[in-house]
């Protein structure tokens, strides 16, 4: 388990929020862990002299002269294990990353290596020593004099607003009331404290504040250190970002593509509190920290929050949002039954509602679970709401699930009521047999469709005997509601359905399961089954690709146990790594199980229906539910998540005996397919009030990136009853990169105000190159075996052979695509960078380090060329010729994957077709063959295993085309914005580096 120390607080618990501070800390000094390249650590005592010119350390055995790093000297400062020695094994487990930093110096880029007591010291001194980098030779003045701050002088505007009676003081209460405007979240006790505080150590006691004192105790409560540290690092001058700077933040850091100079004087006019940094284009720290905090900077992609997907595929081809007893308030068996609970599920986007019918009292059918419900509802009230507001919350269309308890002439009665209430709404038109797919949601639109039973094709009677299988009854027989056991044991009871009733029903008929083959022989796509939880949960674990592939054609629904009378959730996932489209939840009972529902179907526009993964829906495909590996022909992915910090954090409700400090720790989750399944937590935030600073890395690999859902917990290490905080569940797909605030929700789902953590988000591989690398010599060098994928002998000769001409392009696609990975990690390595970097920090990186210093070498980047070469004239340091030659490593690799994908590809794709030109007469040849049972099962899975293979190859091959050609534009993008390219008129367009990529047909 990776250690940690303490992240509390500064050393004399002082708050870091100004770079003036930084480097007063700095000057008094502090002790850091200096690390050699033999990987031995040793106590010294660092300072910053009081010129501000140099960095000494002591004790040493150097002199005093040698014994130091001048600041004009330092090319870069790099936070977390960012060199070869704090990358080295022997190290890597004994401190956090985010506590190491390095400073890179001098004309042959040495670097000092050292290890802080904690991630607030790293932050002081990277801060200071940035901010000194970046004045040059220019010495700024002492922190603290000078002209007022952008900051400053708005601060006191604002006071001078406030002070009515221009007096130069205004009341406490006045000052507390007007930082609490400015600072929705932040507690009045919080504040007044600080006045308290402040006024005693100014010696300054009373009920009136002045400016000075009132801009003081502003900066203290409202500067949150690691923005502060954000701005800086971004910042050319240290105390705002003018234009280009929040550009470069934008497009660098936060993934942002096509951003121009008016979109960031947008943002600065909408986010920037002061006049003057409006009218500038200044953003300061304030309006940094409100467009970071805003909707416009979520962690969630405002792509999502409309429908985005497609959706003309078949109704079985999408997850849909599903209740089960919405009109259940509590639990299943004393719960009382309200009509609000079909009101709340249909806001929610629920597509898929329960109604289960019993004989009303007066001749009127009623809805409710069971007859041990307290109370019931009138079916034609239900109806009626179901009629207003059906499509208020999705257009897409809404499913009614009958489950019918109640006599033939109350059963008449019902259909009536559905036929006049909901009209034209109602689908009623009989299926198409010539088709063999069900409608799409886009045909479907606005439409409410029935599932239920119908009576026999030759029952010519009013009413006729039907099989009850459905939940209802299992449930009713379950509570002994029923007098009248089942003839038999597996044989279920028998029912009376009237006509009226049977014709209502079109694309959902209900039947009963027998066995996925006499499915696959002679279910009619417009058929579907229901699945009790315990049984679809052992086909999930005994036989997951046969439920895959029967739901690639049939809708299932799945419903809970009826042993959960608490009304308590099924885990969904469990039954959507399986294809299993229609998951009824208890919406009433909140928690994890409905957090991951909820959290889903946000991902299309909170429409109530979701596209299910292309491994899932291509007629022949091999996918394993139960994979505890990555995919064949899906590109595993990493998750870089940094939580930094939380803010306005509230008390556990059930912590009534508690005080009023919390001491919260975030656990991160991820569900999804059982490789993906993981979590890990920070440490514990001790004593640190309702802004808890965690600075810690976690990291996740993701094998089936569309089924996989992230979810923060923050929990209370010290409680009393009950440790729940917040929680926030988001699909993977949904992920935004770079600096995010996560908007904390409650048990409920309901967003608590202000809540919030700050987060950084950093996905690598997300557009292809196949797995993804972990950091360490042996996976970035190649020195690892080269893992090749490849096909599989079905046993039939002539089959084989088609699929044994893939074998090269396999091998060949393989090489292209690592030999660009394993080349572009060792270069962003050399560069000070993650995996996860894009290749414009790269280059801004190499940039920065050329303009810091005076004898810098003379490198250039010919962009005149397709490939620009990276270029130094003259001698050049050991690091420096290193970063070249693994860049050149990197454009030649690239080349080569470019020059050669398209010929690759087209093998790929013209054995896949030759293999599907078999696919209709496999069962002919399986016959011919002789295969039965277990031969003939595994010749299907080798097949289907051989062509997802080979289109997942191909995908993944033109995937990592298109990276590379990306990854060129970037060079030249980066190349003329940082001054080191040289004939860059011939910048290639984007629009053709960025061609769109043509579909490849499932």
């Amino acid at each position: 388990k990776k250690k940690t120390v303490s992240f509390s607080t500064m050393p004399n618990d002082r708050k870091i929020n100004s770079t003036a501070a930084c480097i007063s800390f700095m000057l008094e000094g502090c002790e850091l862990k200096k690390v050699r390249s033999n990987s031995r650590m040793y106590s010294r005592f660092f300072v910053l002299d009081a010129d501000m010119r140099s960095v000494r350390w002591e004790p040493s055995k150097k002199d005093s002269e040698k014994a130091k790093i001048e600041i004009k000297s330092v090319k870069e400062v790099r936070v977390g294990k960012k060199t070869p020695v704090l990358r080295s094994n022997g190290l890597s487990d004994q401190f956090p990353d985010e506590c190491a930093f390095s400073i890179i110096y001098g004309d042959n880029y040495e670097s000092l290596d050292l290890v802080a007591s904690s991630a607030d010291v790293v932050s002081a001194w990277v801060m200071g020593l940035r901010y000194l980098v970046s004045y040059g030779k220019h010495t700024p003045e002492a922190p603290g004099t000078g002209h007022p701050s952008l900051r400053t002088s708005w601060i006191s505007s604002v006071f001078d607003l406030a002070d009515l009676e221009k007096c130069g003081r205004i009341p406490v209460s006045r000052a507390v009331q007007l930082i609490k405007a400015l600072n929705p979240g932040m507690k009045i006790s919080t504040i007044e404290l600080k006045f308290k505080e402040l006024q005693k150590a100014s010696e300054r006691p009373g009920a009136e504040v002045a400016c000075d004192l009132f801009v003081e105790a502003y900066c203290e409560l409202c500067t949150r250190p690691e923005i502060f540290f954000l701005l800086v690092q971004f910042s050319s001058n240290k105390e705002y970002l003018g234009l280009k700077d929040l550009l470069m933040f934008l497009e660098v850091e936060q993934g942002m593509e096509g951003v121009t100079e008016e979109k960031c004087l947008e943002i600065v006019g909408k986010y920037e509190p002061s006049k003057e940094g409006r009218e500038k284009g200044y953003l300061a720290i304030d309006g940094f920290t409100r467009y970071l905090l805003s909707a416009d900077c979520s962690i969630f992609d405002p792509q999502h929050r409309r429908v985005c997907q497609d959706m003309a595929q078949p109704l079985s081809h999408y997850y849909i949002s599903s209740a089960h007893s919405a009109c259940l308030l509590e639990d299943n068996f004393w719960g009382r039954s309200d009509i609000s609970g079909y009101l709340s599920a249909l806001g929610l986007g629920c597509r898929s509602i329960e109604l289960v019918l019993w004989d009303g009292p007066e001749g009127e059918p009623v809805v409710y679970t069971s007859p041990s419900a307290a109370s019931c509802l009138p079916f034609r009230a239900v109806v009626g709401l179901i009629d207003q507001h059906a499509f208020a919350a999705s257009a897409y269309p809404l499913i009614l699930c009958l489950v019918v308890r109640c006599s033939a002439p109350q059963q008449r009665l019902a259909a009536q009521c559905l036929r006049k209430t909901l009209g034209e709404k109602l689908y009623l038109e009989p299926p198409n047999p010539a088709a063999s797919y069900l409608p799409s949601p886009e045909q479907l639109k606005g439409r409410i469709l029935i599932k239920g039973k119908k009576l026999p094709p030759g029952c010519e009677d009013s009413e006729g005997e039907v099989s009850d299988e459905e939940e209802g009854w299992e449930l009713a027989r379950r509570l002994g509601q029923e007098e009248r056991e089942a003839p038999g044991g597996g044989v279920p009871r028998r029912v009376r359905l009237s006509r009226e009733l049977s014709e209502l029903v079109s694309l959902c008929q209900a039947v009963p399961f027998q066995d996925f083959e006499s499915s696959r022989r002679g279910q009619r796509y417009w058929e579907m089954c229901s699945f009790s939880e315990v049984e679809a949960g052992r086909f999930a674990n005994e036989c997951p690709a046969e439920l895959v592939s029967y739901n690639k054609r049939f809708l299932s629904r799945i419903y809970p146990s009826p042993m959960r009378i608490d009304a308590s959730n099924m885990n969904p996932q469990d039954f959507w790594k399986c294809g299993c489209q229609m998951v009824a939840m208890n919406y009433q009972t909140p928690g994890l199980m409905m957090d991951l529902n909820a959290g889903w179907f946000r991902q299309n526009g909170a429409c109530g229906y979701v596209l299910r993964p292309a491994i899932m829906r291509e007629e022949v495909s091999y996918f394993s539910a139960n994979a505890k590996d990555s995919l064949p022909g899906v590109p595993a992915q990493l998750l870089h998540l940094k939580v930094i910090s939380g803010q306005n954090l509230p008390k556990p409700k059930g912590s009534g005996a508690k005080g009023e400090v919390v001491e919260p720790y975030v656990c991160a989750e991820i569900h999804g397919i059982p490789a993906d399944c993981a979590e890990h937590r920070t440490k514990t935030a001790l004593q640190s009030g309702d802004n808890p600073i965690f600075d810690e890395s976690l990291e996740f690999q993701i094998n089936l990136p569309e089924l996989a859902v992230l979810r923060f917990v923050v929990l209370d290490d010290d409680y009393i009853g009950d440790e729940f905080i917040a929680q926030y569940t988001i699909p993977f797909e949904c992920l935004q990169p770079g600096y995010r605030h996560v908007p904390l929700q409650s048990l409920a789902g309901e967003p608590l105000p202000h809540a919030t953590l700050f987060v950084h988000v950093a996905i690598s591989d997300r557009r292809g190159g196949g797995k993804g690398h972990r950091r360490g010599l042996a996976g970035r060098r190649g020195r690892r075996v080269r893992e090749y994928t490849s096909t599989k002998a079905t046993g039939i000769k002539a089959i084989d052979e088609v699929f044994r001409t893939a074998t090269q392009p396999l091998r060949e696609a393989t090489d292209l695509r690592e030999n660009v990975q394993n080349a572009l990690v060792s270069f962003k390595e050399l560069c000070g960078l993650t995996p996860a970097a894009n290749m414009k920090q790269c280059i801004l990186t190499v940039a920065a380090w050329l303009l810091h210093s005076d004898s810098a070498p003379s490198v250039t980047l010919n962009l005149a060329e397709q490939y620009p070469p990276m270029e130094a004239q003259g001698p050049i340091p050991d690091l420096l010729r290193k970063v070249l030659t693994a860049y050149e490593t990197m454009i030649q690799t690239s080349r080569t994957l470019i020059e050669s994908a398209d010929a690759v590809y087209g093998k790929l794709i013209q054995a896949q077709q030759a293999g599907m030109d078999f696919h209709k007469e496999l069962h002919r040849i399986e016959a011919k063959e002789g295969l039965r049972g277990r031969k003939l099962q595994k010749a299907l899975e080798s097949f289907a295993w051989n062509i997802t293979v080979l289109k997942g190859q191909a995908d993944l091959l033109k995937h990592a085309k298109a990276e590379a050609l990306d990854n060129l534009w970037q060079i030249h993008n980066a190349g003329q914005s940082c001054g080191i390219g040289r004939n860059g008129s011939a910048s290639p367009e984007p629009s053709r580096l960025r061609a769109p990529l043509e579909p490849i047909l499932e």
